[in-house]
């Protein structure tokens, strides 16, 4: 095939008239396909229901450390449970808060706070001050977004690079006091893929911000999502902060979603001893204890890191297949077209595609008039709005194989047409 670029304005408008004939007969197909959001599969849900669900014997399996996970109490989760994501993250199992099974609205939960009574360092509520920002790197993830940007807050696009978020905007954005916080998901960043570098990382715990209660929220939701390949460790946050004068400086966020049920898993903060006394004084005012059978049942079932990562392999072993089929059909039909980019990812939920400035809104109109949902235009950068109208943000984890290739036909198709429109209006 010819790139688009090379080939002369007849033979544009000819391969125009292929690629519609052929998306007319992928629209007649009438396909109910979903890519929308990183949602594990039906063969990775029932992988681990059995055992997962299946996992009490009798009563003494309720019983943990002497402690019956039954009844009222531990606002700061079972100690098995903050055992068990400490071995995870690589932090002393006292910095970790185990609570119900959304890391969302532990996110949520925490900004809400410092909004209504502030932070541990902070002169005031974030309510009383004129103007809030916050940093978010881009592309990014859109639910992250759309907390900040609920409580008001100003939000700041950060550009992102092959090693992490582009640490001279950062240093010189924090020098702003009204800069309260940045966003981050440190290994396989939510589109691209990412992981943030060594030296990206100890430049963000050794910033000096100008605001004494600036927020780190490092959400380290894929820190043990391998595609391919062995665990990749990674640098407990915590720590470098600590040892570059900021311990309080960061939050760190992670869940069992997608390495056992999104619907029902546990999901955690870790955070300095300080702001632990200080963050469960305040969470014991609205809840008495959070979910504690469910995080004996994790305990009970993952057991260690060894065994979750055990686990992990196996979730690789479905999801391998599935984004080898995206990037596939990517190389494939559209690479030698020079209508995209893309990034292929070694672990995460999602493959993340630059397509031609000024086709991405196009392109997902006609995927979903061609019956394929996927996430928004947009959706990856502050308020929706993405300057370039060029990112696409691909989630392959839902659908079966089969469906997938259909979806990628009518993806691909729709990835022409709309840069087929572009050049030649």
């Amino acid at each position: 095939m010819t790139a688009y670029a090379d080939r002369n304005k007849q033979e544009l408008l000819t391969e125009q008239e292929l690629v519609c004939e052929k998306f007319e007969k992928l629209r007649d197909r009438k396909l109910n396909l979903n890519m929308a959001r990183g949602k594990p599969g039906k063969v990775q849900l029932d992988m681990v229901s059995g055992d997962l669900l299946g996992v009490f014997k009798g009563p003494e399996d309720y019983v943990s450390d002497g402690i019956d996970c039954r009844n009222y109490g531990e606002t700061a989760g079972l100690p098995a449970a903050r055992r068990l994501f400490a071995e995870i993250l690589g932090c002393r199992a006292e910095q970790v808060f185990a609570g119900g099974s959304s890391s969302l609205q532990l996110m949520y939960d925490t900004v809400s706070k410092a909004y209504t009574h502030g932070l541990l360092h902070s002169p005031r509520p974030w309510c009383r001050e004129e103007t809030v920002k916050w940093l978010c790197p881009v592309p990014g993830y859109d639910r992250h977004f759309k907390i900040t940007e609920s409580f008001g807050f100003e939000l700041v696009s950060i550009p992102m690079t092959d090693n992490g978020p582009d640490m001279e905007v950062v240093e010189a954005a924090v020098a702003d006091p009204q800069v309260k916080g940045m966003w981050n998901v440190p290994k396989y960043s939510n589109p691209d893929g990412i992981v943030y570098s060594e030296e990206t990382v100890r430049r963000i715990a050794a910033l000096k911000p100008a605001a004494p209660d600036f927020l780190l929220m490092w959400d380290n939701a894929y820190c043990v999502h391998e595609l391919e390949g062995e665990f990749a460790p990674f640098s407990d946050i915590l720590s470098l902060c600590a040892e570059a004068g900021n311990p309080d400086m960061v939050f760190e966020f992670a869940s069992t979603s997608k390495i056992t049920l999104p619907g029902a898993g546990v999901a955690c903060f870790a955070c300095s001893e300080a702001n632990m006394a200080y963050m469960v004084k305040l969470i014991d005012v609205q809840a008495i204890s959070f979910d504690k059978v469910n995080q004996q049942r994790h305990v009970l079932y993952l057991k260690n890191k060894e065994n979750t990562l055990a686990l992990m392999r196996r979730h690789a072993g479905v999801l391998g297949p599935k984004f080898r089929c995206v990037t596939d059909a990517l190389e494939r039909e559209v690479a030698p077209l020079g209508i995209a980019s893309w990034r292929s990812p070694k672990g995460g939920y999602f493959v993340s595609l630059s397509a031609m400035p000024g086709t991405a809104r196009r392109t997902l109109e006609l995927c979903k008039a061609a019956g394929v949902a996927m996430t928004g235009a947009g959706a990856a950068f502050p308020y929706g709005t993405d300057p370039e109208d060029s990112n696409i943000r691909i989630a392959p984890s839902l659908p079966p194989l089969g469906e997938l290739e259909a979806a990628m036909e009518v993806l691909c198709t729709s990835l022409k047409l709309a840069a087929l429109e572009k050049i030649l209006k």
